[in-house]
């Protein structure tokens, strides 16, 4: 079978051939502390995920890499790819017989098991804004945009190229559709070594084999492809050049993947009926002998499974090892030193900051004009508002009533705005983990277009909501107070949208946000300055840090400043204290906070999509 798409995208060599080249390759991560352990006082431990695993791979050729679920396939992958996030890693990988850097970084591409998209974009709409970001400044916009509908077709998604890609609880395009998009994403950039993470998982046998008939096409070409794969049916199998068989991070088996049966058979180890070699090959790596007669099968588990792995690893040191071990150092001395091609900015980054925000910019408002302005979301505040106008209609006579319209007000939109990025970054932390791993953008430019976004949709709900509330709760009926009062509501917001960034960024889990946020925003709430007015002395700071508090000061400000005593009637002293003093330094201090609880979530992101460093 070979791939119904258009291959002419892919048919352009690689500018820069890559050979990758690891050994003794070494992972480690801390076991978890437990609550006995610590009360032992026993010392740190750690846990081994890859043991010395070596190997290479030259332009031209597939490496698969298999074994059974926790034997190491992602972690190797991921570490090759130069994307570990944590944990201990030791042991040489090099590129061209170089070490990784920036240089390398651009011409590697990584598609991830999970298919991490926006999922209200569409599939066009996701490769242009892909092509915006990631392809360089020799090109226009419009030929950025040009190249990345052609290049649908070359991925067989002219089909579904308006069809939202979805996720989740969102319908969208299929799993195969969904997984050529992922590869698609990282083709456009035209990369030499492309690493995939179980590429064929979930899919059926035939799209699989579309999939794989396409990167078969890309190492045809000159590129140099690594992937995990957990169990290939057996017209996949023999497509792969080279295979590795791992198992709990020991390699069992590294050479050309049609010699595989070959080798195991030298060492004592045949299946006595045709079978699919990755069945056989993932039973020898779980520790289990399966022995085939007459036509039927029976599984036998070895009385020592470890024994057999044991067995397994010890040929492998001392049968297979060594060719592999020759091969990269015959590699090492007849490799020749690659021009390095000067295809993007010295700074390495494909495009400008100013580029890349208005990219980010676009896509935001795009991905937001079904999340914000949602038909759901839509009916929730008119119904709100309008009960808010009916419950406290006409109420200019009772300045108790039209203080408590006020402060519900501010309070409506503070909880309201918090729950809506509350969990922004922690839903979206895997797609800015991918991005920012892949140096698409700078963090300042997507900080500064998502502050951008939030002014175009985030403030138009409450502007429509607090207009209507204002003239039915029967406020004081003057342009400059109305103005003033709409200020107010929104610097409120965008504090608000500001605090939920910082704590989600910073806890980056819902649940942990969520109780966190529940009782940040109750004590802000508790020190508004509407309730509870005789607050003991060594307290009345709190108020000063509590954006509801600043808001709704000069929400009364808007309203009662101007009125004589006579107007606002006997007993409200109490109520007007809060009126005193300046607005000004209300205003300022809402204004920090828009940007410093900002500035918290940016240091919160930095932390994302960093990769250790072999040591």
């Amino acid at each position: 079978m070979e791939y119904s798409g258009d291959v002419s995208k892919f048919n352009d060599k690689p500018k820069r051939p890559i050979t990758i080249m690891f050994e003794d390759v070494v992972f480690k991560i801390k076991n978890k502390e437990t609550w006995k352990r610590k009360k032992k006082n026993q010392s740190e431990t750690k846990r081994t995920i890859l043991n010395k695993v070596s190997g290479i791979v030259k332009p031209g050729e597939m490496l698969a890499v298999l074994g059974p679920s926790g034997s190491g396939k992602t972690t190797l992958i991921t570490a090759l790819g130069a994307r570990l996030l944590s944990g201990n890693l030791s042991g040489t990988i090099t590129y061209n017989n170089k070490p990784f850097n920036s240089s390398i970084k651009r011409s590697i591409g990584f598609v991830t098991q999970q298919d991490v998209h926006h999922p209200f974009l569409t599939v066009s709409e996701t490769l242009r804004y892909t092509a915006l970001l990631r392809l360089p400044d020799t090109l226009s916009r419009k030929e950025k945009v040009a190249f990345a509908d052609e290049f649908i077709v070359s991925l067989g998604l002219e089909k579904c190229r308006e069809s939202v890609v979805g996720g989740g609880r969102i319908r969208g395009v299929s799993g195969g559709e969904r997984k050529r998009l992922s590869i698609g994403q990282e083709l456009l950039v035209k990369p030499s070594l492309l690493f995939l993470d179980e590429p064929t998982s979930g899919l059926d046998s035939t799209t699989a084999q579309k999939i794989m008939c396409m990167l078969c096409d890309l190492t045809r070409n000159g590129r140099t492809v690594l992937m995990t794969i957990h169990q290939p049916s057996t017209r996949i199998f023999y497509m792969f050049d080279k295979m590795m068989l791992l198992a709990d991070g020991n390699p069992m088996y590294f050479g050309k993947g049609s010699d595989a049966m070959t080798y195991f058979h030298s060492i004592g180890y045949t299946p006595t009926m045709d079978i699919n070699p990755s069945d056989y090959l993932l039973d020898l790596a779980n520790g289990v002998s399966s022995e085939y007669s007459n036509g039927s099968s029976s599984t036998v588990v070895s009385s020592d499974s470890t024994a057999l792995k044991s067995c397994l690893f010890s040929a492998y040191r001392t049968t297979n090892e060594p060719s592999l071990m020759t091969e990269i150092k015959d590699h090492k001395l007849s490799l020749t030193d690659i021009r390095v091609d000067r295809t993007v900015d010295d700074d390495g980054w494909s495009t400008s900051w100013w580029e890349q925000f208005v990219a980010l910019f676009w896509r935001g408002l795009k991905e937001k004009r079904c999340e914000t302005l949602s038909t759901t979301k839509i009916i929730r505040i008119t119904v709100m508002t309008i009960l808010i106008g009916l419950i406290w209609f006409r109420s200019h006579n009772s300045v108790q009533d039209q203080s408590g319209l006020l402060f519900y007000v501010t309070m409506f939109w503070a909880f309201n705005k918090l729950g809506d990025t509350l969990m922004t970054f922690p839903l979206e932390r895997q797609i800015l983990e991918k991005e920012r791993i892949s140096s698409m953008y700078h963090l300042s430019s997507y900080m500064a277009a998502f502050a951008a976004e939030e002014i175009v949709v985030e403030l138009i709900l409450p502007i429509l909501s607090v207009t209507v509330v204002y003239w039915l709760g029967g406020l004081r009926p003057t342009a400059a107070a109305y103005l003033e009062t709409i200020f107010s509501v929104l610097l409120c917001t965008l504090v608000s949208l500001g605090f939920g960034l910082a704590i989600g960024s910073q806890v980056m889990d819902m649940e942990h946000a969520g109780l966190l946020s529940s009782v940040l925003l109750s004590t802000m709430m508790l020190f508004g300055g509407f309730f509870g007015r005789k607050t003991p002395a060594f307290m009345k700071w709190v108020r000063y840090v509590s954006f509801i508090y600043h808001s709704y000061r000069l929400n009364m400000i808007a309203q009662f400043s101007m009125r004589s005593p006579e107007d606002l009637g006997p007993n409200v002293e109490a109520q007007m204290e809060i009126t005193k003093g300046s607005w000004s330094w209300s205003f300022i201090a809402l204004l920090v906070m828009v940007f410093g609880f900002r500035f918290i979530a940016y240091l919160g992101l930095r932390r994302l999509g960093v990769p250790i460093k072999s040591k």
